[in-house]
């Protein structure tokens, strides 16, 4: 098999599954749905094409910098309707999270010929790329390229990408946390975030298991000396 890695990272990302009403939640990593509704992007296909090819792929990704929930509390008017006095009357109050400063490597693992395409819609994108929501824009190069493999050991011999900031703060060895599409007969956690249909019409979700792993990756940048000010509540 190939896998097709993917560097997700920019100032705020928001990957939402069960998000209802007026609170917009976030993932604490990339969804399936919002990673292949960027590859989707990047080919030119619109939310009421066929994504059955994208549907073949299995998805996994590693946590390279977890980043902070933001909360963005939102008020609007509807300009549009006025009442009797020309006031625009108040919207629904709303809440969206947002997910500051992260780092993930993502991969879909598939046939070549497929991924190669991918690789090259990546590279050249006939859609905006976003992670996750329109305001969310990506930042740098997203694609790593193609690896020969399986997922897990893709997404465990990629390089770190963490910010230097990040590895100045953390010891000289860190473990960092993978969640991948369960195997045949695995068990796992359920999610539903399998994008049967993008159509805004009728989307459609399907729900897919999911294990978790991690892999240790050495810090050159890092300092394991204790940090005794913050340990006894210092600032």
């Amino acid at each position: 098999m190939t896998v097709l890695l993917l560097r997700l990272a920019g100032p705020l990302q928001s990957w939402g599954a069960d998000s209802r009403f007026q609170t917009r939640s976030t993932r604490r990593e990339p969804t399936k749905s919002g990673v292949l509704g960027l590859l989707a992007a990047a080919k030119g296909i619109r939310r009421t094409d066929s994504i059955e090819d994208l549907l073949t792929l299995r998805f996994g990704v590693r946590t390279d910098q977890p980043g902070t929930v933001l909360r963005d509390f939102q008020t609007a008017h509807d300009w549009a309707h006025p009442d009797k006095k020309g006031d625009a009357p108040a919207m629904p109050l709303s809440n969206r999270y947002y997910l500051s400063d992260a780092v993930f490597i993502a991969g879909v693992e598939g046939g070549r010929d497929l991924l190669e395409g991918l690789d090259g819609a990546i590279r050249d994108p006939q859609f905006p790329l976003y992670l996750g929501r329109r305001s969310c824009p990506a930042e740098g190069q997203i694609s790593l390229g193609l690896v020969d493999g399986d997922l897990i050991s893709a997404l465990k011999d990629a390089p770190w990408h963490a910010s230097l900031w990040q590895r100045r703060r953390l010891p000289r060895s860190v473990d960092l946390p993978i969640a991948i599409d369960a195997e045949s007969g695995q068990l796992g956690d359920t999610v539903r975030d399998v994008p049967i249909s993008f159509d805004p019409t009728r989307r459609q979700y399907g729900w897919r298991s999911v294990t978790t792993d991690r892999v240790s990756k050495p810090n050159p940048d890092g300092d394991d000396t204790p940090d005794w000010f913050a340990a006894l509540g210092g600032v």
